[in-house]
């Protein structure tokens, strides 16, 4: 992947309708979804290593991302906001358009106020990540603390050797390498950028729960999908080839599939000052580089 790729956000070919038709679908169901949640509570341990603890946050996915419960309890006296337009809660009511239009001015309106930004399990939501960084920097003050998860392209390699096989083309769209978000994360505009993953494996005990979970998790958006409604029968096969296939299997005989969970901080630095033969320089813009700290060994 090169640098112009990844400036520009065009990491993976995306049916971006369809991921915002999910994720719409996500903000919309009566609860989050078991392993956004497991994501947040993990997310939550390493808040401990935070040399000062945020006072406001924002929780980027609030519903959907299921970290409600993980950041009370991380940070009991922090204030914890939603996106400027994005409601805290599940509507009562579907009204599936308003929430699309809200999470896509949230980025434009929430001002750069927060301590934090804590964003579980919805960057691989997005058709342009890149798009979604530039809204977290802007939502953040000076030295703001960006804190997410995403899935990696690990994920589901049980599933995809099944359509492979099949002849099914993709059963999901590519996912972003945490080195790419890292580079992304750089063009945004954050700084000191951290990566690390780690893979968790669910199973279950039929091939139709599993199908049920990985429904709950998202779409396929893959632009080279099959497109049109599956048959009955189709599914049919689709749940054999899972029940009988040996990579998808647990030693105990239970459906298993892995997933690669990205995690990633980085923080958002004061602007740096264009040289140039004549520059004019804001007053604010010349008070935030003079705090700046030197370097060891700066002159």
């Amino acid at each position: 992947m090169s640098p112009g790729d990844a400036a520009g956000g065009r990491l993976r070919p995306v049916d971006g309708v369809c991921v915002a038709r999910a994720r719409t679908r996500l903000e919309a169901a009566g609860r989050a979804a078991w392993l956004h949640e497991e994501a947040a509570r993990r997310m939550a341990g390493r808040l401990q290593l935070l040399r000062r603890a945020p006072h406001r946050v924002v929780d980027w996915w609030p519903h959907a991302g299921g970290s409600g419960p993980a950041l009370a309890q991380a940070l009991p006296a922090a204030r914890i906001d939603a996106p400027v337009g994005v409601p805290r809660e599940s509507p009562r009511h579907r009204w599936l358009r308003w929430l699309e239009a809200a999470a896509s001015r949230a980025g434009r309106d929430t001002p750069a106020q927060a301590d934090m930004v804590w964003a579980n399990m919805l960057l691989h939501h997005v058709a342009d990540p890149l798009e979604l960084m530039t809204q977290w920097h802007r939502a953040l003050a000076i030295g703001g603390i960006l804190m997410f998860s995403t899935l990696g392209p690990g994920s589901l390699r049980a599933l995809r050797d099944v359509y492979r096989d099949a002849g099914w083309g993709e059963p999901m769209a590519e996912l972003v390498d945490m080195h790419d978000i890292g580079d992304m994360l750089v063009a945004a505009g954050f700084g000191d950028p951290v990566m690390d993953q780690e893979v968790v494996r669910l199973s279950w005990r039929t091939a139709e729960d599993a199908l049920a979970e990985l429904r709950s998790l998202g779409a396929n958006a893959a632009p080279a999908r099959q497109q049109g409604l599956r048959t009955p029968r189709w599914r049919h096969q689709l749940l054999a080839r899972l029940a009988q296939a040996q990579t998808c299997r647990a030693p105990d005989g239970r459906i298993a599939l892995e997933f690669e969970i990205v995690y990633g901080h980085a923080v958002r630095p004061p602007p740096r000052l264009a040289v140039a033969p004549e520059a004019r320089i804001g007053v604010d813009d010349l008070r935030l580089a003079l705090r700046r700290p030197r370097r060891p060994g700066a002159t």
